[in-house]
């Protein structure tokens, strides 16, 4: 059964997961088949918009298929990652840099590579089962697929919040972080769609009013820190145990690697630049990070229990983000 139905619907491009049984986990294929399909209709007359949504009610995507990039990883294979990696990341900026209207539908989860997917559209609906997150830094990873971007430009400390704590954010969280544009309740979403599709006119697109967002009331304060030990000391003296949590849970080289890339992203002038720096890491994540331990622990063998090895020494993470030279992420091919 194929994981994604492509058509064309009147006025629309339709991009829409099919494999909600696996959450709407983004695959390789997946990536690509997005990838093809924004390439066809850039210059298509009979596509005025793109609508992307996902089958079930669980999750619009809960992450990217990372199986194949473990077990390739675990025998020595690091290439399967990178190459998967590279070409989500390209799609990543295809979307976010495309011309005409992509409206995104997300309910349920939104983690990881559904973000990379719908977090960069230019028309963002979620509703009352959205959870939106980043918990990239509990597997020993980073938030990629250009999430670093969104993060830097997160009121506040919002960005090093959520990056390095992986918190979960309702409708109106992720409005208010930057990560969503619009709430509608989700019983009104079809009707939606059939309007964007008849009209190929993004100015249907109606919302209500912004649920309440818990991240306003926060005291973030302690994740101005300089290295992550600073925010930890912090967050220790003021009491906060809901964000000490996960900070003595994660992997200590995906958090020291988070803060310095979402700081570092503030500076980026287009979301290539977070992605490529993203990639760096992803690149070497197989082969010099805790990724593969996190995968076993959370995902594979679901002990949650990982042995967290790697250093997070700030000499270890500069070798982490450090350019590729003929390996960087490239955009030549990028249209």
């Amino acid at each position: 059964m194929s994981e994604v139905s492509i058509r064309k619907d009147r006025r629309a491009g339709r991009i829409t997961f099919t494999r909600p049984q696996a959450l709407n986990a983004l695959s390789h294929d997946m990536a690509l088949q997005i990838d093809a399909a924004l390439d066809a209709w850039r210059n298509d007359p009979d596509v005025a918009l793109v609508i992307i949504d996902a089958e079930g009610d669980r999750a619009f995507c809960a992450g990217g298929d990372i199986a194949a990039v473990y077990q390739a990883g675990k025998a020595g294979d690091h290439t399967i990652g990178r190459q998967f990696f590279r070409d989500e990341y390209r799609m990543n900026a295809k979307i976010a840099e495309y011309k005409k209207p992509i409206v995104a539908f997300m309910q349920g989860f939104v983690m990881g590579g559904g973000v990379g997917v719908g977090g960069h559209a230019s028309h963002r609906v979620v509703g009352d089962t959205t959870q939106v997150a980043m918990p990239e830094a509990g597997i020993g990873m980073v938030p990629d697929v250009g999430g670093t971007w969104i993060l830097a430009h997160a009121p506040g400390r919002v960005g090093e919040y959520l990056g390095l704590t992986g918190a979960r954010m309702n409708a109106g969280d992720a409005i208010f972080a930057g990560f969503a544009d619009t709430y509608l309740p989700e019983a009104e979403w079809d009707a939606l769609k059939e309007r964007l599709a008849d009209s190929g006119d993004v100015s249907v697109l109606k919302g209500g009013a912004r649920p309440d967002a818990s991240l306003q009331n926060l005291d973030l304060s302690a994740f101005g820190g300089r290295t992550v030990k600073e925010i930890i000391a912090a967050l220790d003296k003021a009491g906060d145990q809901d964000s000490l949590k996960p900070l003595r849970r994660n992997s200590p080289l995906s958090m020291a690697a988070t803060l310095n890339m979402v700081r570092a992203a503030r500076g980026d002038h287009s979301i290539r630049e977070s992605l490529a720096r993203e990639y760096r890491f992803t690149h070497r994540a197989t082969q010099d990070s805790d990724f593969l331990e996190g995968v076993r622990a959370q995902i594979i063998d679901k002990d949650r229990n990982p042995q967290w090895a790697a250093s997070a020494e700030e000499e270890h993470v500069k070798r982490m983000l450090a350019p590729l030279g003929n390996e960087d992420l490239q955009w030549e091919n990028q249209k």
